[in-house]
């Protein structure tokens, strides 16, 4: 039975960009039942529409395995390779550089140490 789509769902291209990324199940331990895509989907209608983890759709694969595939690879680093290898690709199809040679910094990025108004100006309780 197919399920209707989101509009989070990876498509068949973005699909086969990430396959390669995503880590094999580990050897020696339970086979792994889980669509591995409909997991991705379930990460990224959580991402997109900020719903709480219990509140997936029941069409998706059940909530705590989805959370724990998203927790998973955030602690090992997989979306961060992820992240690194789709940057490289893109940079590279836009006939660039791999890797970015600059970065844009602005006072709303870097907060900054110092004071400002009232609070900088009030003297301490003593």
């Amino acid at each position: 039975m197919m399920r209707r789509s989101y509009p989070s769902d990876l498509t068949d291209k973005q699909w086969e960009r990430l396959a390669p990324l995503i880590p094999a199940a580990k050897p020696g331990g339970r086979h792994r039942e889980v669509n591995i895509r409909e997991v991705l989907n379930g990460i990224f209608y959580y991402l997109r529409t900020g719903c709480q983890w219990r509140a997936l759709p029941n069409d998706l694969p059940p909530w705590g395995t989805v959370a724990w595939y998203y927790r998973t690879w955030r602690l090992d680093g997989t979306w961060k390779r992820v992240h690194d290898a789709l940057r490289t690709q893109v940079r590279e199809a836009a006939g660039r550089n791999p890797s970015p040679s600059a970065a844009i910094m602005d006072s709303q990025s870097v907060k900054s140490t110092e004071k400002g108004g009232h609070g900088a100006t009030t003297p301490a309780r003593t």
